[in-house]
């Protein structure tokens, strides 16, 4: 009699084979890329905050670029980008940012979600007159650089700020008759920002006519800072510049060292 070959009830059911993950993400973020690709640059107008207005576009809206941008119709300058389209698997976007105002340029990487922005490796520089929608008043000259390790916010104001801003020739008409007034770094350490977007950063020469230690405040809510701190002059100073100190030395007087109190009020 022959044998049965039919499946004993109770064997167990060959194992399904595993999805593979980690392909269809990698499907998903090709797909993305695909639709991303075929998006104009202009699309990035419907993203952008109430008070940020774009033109000019150019490219796709995973690499292109808006000539001009205002911000509470300031013109801020131009923005060239290039998404990664891998973040948005995550409900973020990572992007490569190219900024030019002028002849100022700055480069970093950010990443964006919905609770705000965290930009990491912020360099770049140039004329700080080229800045003058952001506050620096008119006849001051020089070239400044920027190396910030860390920037977060919110959207809505600043929350970190790790790095350091260096400016160098320094000249002011008002100030020394356009004379160099020397080099100088603001330094922002872990903690200069606190939970109301107000900033304190140390400020000191690198090398020139003054030797100057301050603090610098910045306020986010009246949008103004305060300098405050001592300076004295350096042998081979300006004449233009030690007549100026020294009627400031009579209002304010001197220090044991010879320093002279300073306190300087300005608005952003």
């Amino acid at each position: 009699m022959p044998v049965s070959r039919s499946p004993r009830r109770d064997a167990k059911p060959a194992p399904r084979p595993r999805i593979l993950w980690p392909l269809v993400l990698i499907g998903l973020a090709a797909v993305l890329a695909v639709v991303i690709a075929a998006l104009p640059a202009s699309m990035i107008r419907h993203l952008l905050p109430r008070t940020v207005h774009a033109e000019d576009f150019s490219g796709s809206i995973w690499h292109g670029s808006a000539g001009k941008i205002s911000l509470d119709t300031r013109d801020v300058g131009a923005l060239e980008w290039r998404l990664h389209p891998a973040a948005l698997l995550g409900m973020a976007a990572t992007l490569d940012l190219h900024w030019v105002k002028v002849g100022f340029v700055v480069d970093a990487t950010v990443n964006v979600d919905r609770h705000g922005f965290t930009a990491h490796a912020v360099k770049g520089g140039g004329p700080i007159e080229d800045l003058r929608e952001f506050g620096v008043a008119p006849g001051w000259r020089g070239l400044a650089e920027i190396d910030f390790s860390e920037l977060k916010g919110d959207f809505s104001k600043l929350l970190a700020a790790v790095g350091d801003i260096r400016v160098s020739n320094m000249t002011s008409a008002p100030i020394a008759g356009d004379s160099d007034l020397g080099s100088y770094d603001l330094h922002l350490a872990e903690g200069s920002v606190d939970a109301n977007g107000n900033m304190a950063g140390q400020l000191r020469d690198t090398g020139g006519p003054l030797d100057l230690q301050a603090l610098i405040r910045y306020s986010a809510k009246d949008h103004t800072g305060l300098l405050s701190g001592t300076l004295r002059e350096r042998p081979g100073a300006p004449a233009v510049l030690l007549k100026q100190l020294e009627n400031l030395s009579q209002l304010r007087g001197r220090d044991p060292q010879g320093r002279i109190p300073a306190d300087l009020e300005f608005a952003l």
